[in-house]
């Protein structure tokens, strides 16, 4: 039984979309485009209309370069698009606007929670959870894969780690869809590019929700210094290596940073996988008859999401790369989502391949300083969610149109109807 499908995507989209664009992800990533420019100008200067236009990083081996040099490129300036004044800037500061030594202070607050060790501690426990989470969902034949069960895993783990309770856990998917959808209608009142956010500047992701959650922060803080405990907001609260507790602006953007990427990013690999077996079943039938594929098959998932598609760095001298002069102070963005499916480090790129190897893909960043916290925590989770659909359902088919999140970073579908098909013994 062949472990991969050519062609996955039989829709590569526009090759002529303006990246730039959060409706040009509406229909999915136009990787048409990222293709043609990764052939032809694979480092592309992009004008803006609201900002100072930025260098696009498109192959592998030059985003790669540019996520480890952080003397040369680097993210105090900001990780995203939005050009932010110096006020603004510290105003909304996490660790990932960060570069070390500062980062991997601010980092080692909470990594412990995080290695690989520490994560494979929690497998039971998430084991026990996707479980819950998909007998629940599967008490209907027919919903959509994305609420019923994508969102609910991440939220509840989650909840586990900062310590807050289930029923606190549609407000942290509320919020976390509101910043990271901060550009689309169906997750906020106030989507950045199509209302006027000027009174939300000086808050994460110009969004409305990171001032609730900057009060249920304080509210939780409040809780553990009265009586501490070895969740994450109680390890935020204790003081950095240079002997110094967070301010509580500090705390506040920590904790929004762990909320917006806490939930939101898994559940699109989680979505993406789904939607590829569904739409290749000999995929997915490879799969259950062969669970040594599983570590593999995670792998090429993350690879072929890609979900946070973008980070910018914005450079500290000119340097010249494939032929281009990056000045001092211009911005430049690494689209990891065009490194994931660079030929020259992907043989076969459009291949989904269960058993890929040598898959060194960048959806989590690639062993930068910058690598993802979560990165342990993400794989875990997508590999329990399938094993443990796998004991439970033959197959989903679709079940309606696919509607994908209106973004230029966060690449993901937001609804996918399906329906089960299960196997007789499980009727």
């Amino acid at each position: 039984m062949s472990t991969y499908v050519d062609n996955y995507l039989p829709d590569l989209g526009p090759d002529n979309a303006d990246i730039t664009s959060h409706d040009a992800y509406t229909t999915g990533v136009p990787h048409a485009t990222f293709e043609r420019l990764r052939q032809t100008e694979p480092v592309f200067w992009t004008d803006e209309t609201d900002g100072s236009g930025f260098w696009s990083i498109l192959r592998y081996d030059d985003a790669l370069a540019v996520s480890r040099d952080v003397d040369t490129f680097t993210s105090v300036k900001g990780i995203r698009l939005e050009e932010m004044d110096a006020e603004q800037t510290e105003a909304r500061r996490t660790m990932m606007e960060f570069d070390p030594p500062d980062h991997t202070r601010l980092r080692r607050l909470v990594s412990k929670g995080f290695t690989r060790r520490t994560v494979e501690g929690f497998e039971d426990a998430i084991r026990a959870l996707a479980a819950e989470v998909i007998d629940q969902a599967l008490t209907n034949d027919e919903f959509d894969f994305v609420t019923a069960i994508a969102e609910q895993l991440p939220m509840r783990m989650l909840g586990r780690l900062l310590g807050t309770s289930d029923d606190d856990g549609h407000r942290l998917v509320r919020w976390g869809d509101a910043l990271l959808g901060n550009t689309d209608p169906e997750f906020t009142d106030f989507p950045v590019d199509l209302t006027d956010t000027e009174q939300f500047r000086m808050v994460p992701f110009r969004s409305p929700a990171a001032i609730e959650i900057f009060q249920f922060a304080q509210e939780q803080a409040a809780e553990r210094r009265t009586c501490p405990s070895g969740d994450i907001i109680s390890q935020l609260l204790e003081p950095t290596s240079d002997g110094e507790p967070l301010t509580d602006l500090e705390f506040n953007n920590f904790f929004t940073l762990l909320v917006a990427a806490g939930n939101d990013t898994t559940r699109y690999t989680m979505t993406h996988g789904v939607w590829t077996m569904m739409n290749h079943p000999t995929l997915w039938e490879a799969w259950k008859a062969d669970p040594t594929l599983t570590e593999t098959a995670v792998e090429e998932i993350l690879r072929t999401s890609a979900v946070t598609m973008h980070f910018r760095r914005t450079a500290t001298r000119d340097v010249e790369m494939r032929g281009k002069t990056i000045k001092a102070g211009d911005k430049v963005v690494i689209w990891f989502n065009s490194a994931n499916h660079d030929a020259d480090a992907f043989p076969n790129p459009w291949r989904f391949d269960l058993a890929r190897d040598k898959n060194d893909h960048m959806a989590f960043g690639r062993n930068g300083p910058h690598l993802c916290l979560g990165a342990w925590l993400a794989r875990m989770e997508v590999r329990l969610v399938f094993e443990e659909l796998m004991k439970r359902i033959d197959r989903f088919e679709p079940n309606g149109e696919v509607e994908y999140l209106r973004s230029n970073f966060i690449a993901g579908m937001k609804h996918l109807p399906v329906r089960v098909i299960r196997d007789s013994e499980h009727v």
